[in-house]
């Protein structure tokens, strides 16, 4: 019986290691207070920069431009570059984004749950 609670135990600490690893990967892409809002801002459509620094209010522009660069790298964004005078440039939210929609979702659910929580003590 006591190698089989081992067994149960090995196998609960290598199901938590992977849940561990999946969190982690996560965060890190997704990491910081701008990209999910970038990321609900772009939800409306393709957006250029200065209208995005508004919507998304605090930021400032060279975060954003980092903000933007690594949504792009991780294939959430498009930068799409015009070539009309002056050179117009749009940020739009590729197919693969999609599949945060759940998290968001999930993550705005729980913090009106806990807003309401701390608010009604």
């Amino acid at each position: 019986m006591t190698i089989q609670k081992k067994q149960t135990t090995l196998l609960d600490r290598a199901e938590c290691n992977q849940h561990l690893a999946g969190v982690q990967d996560a965060l890190y892409v997704l990491n910081g207070k701008w990209k999910l809002p970038i990321i609900i801002a772009l939800a409306e459509g393709h957006t250029r920069f200065k209208e995005l620094q508004r919507t998304v209010s605090g930021i400032t522009p060279k975060l954003l431009t980092k903000e933007l660069r690594e949504l792009e790298i991780n294939e959430f964004v498009i930068r799409k570059v015009y070539p009309t005078t002056p050179v117009r440039i749009e940020y739009e939210l590729t197919p693969y984004s999609d599949t945060l929609q759940p998290i968001i979702k999930a993550l705005s659910d729980w913090g009106k749950q806990h807003r309401a929580r701390i608010q009604s003590r």
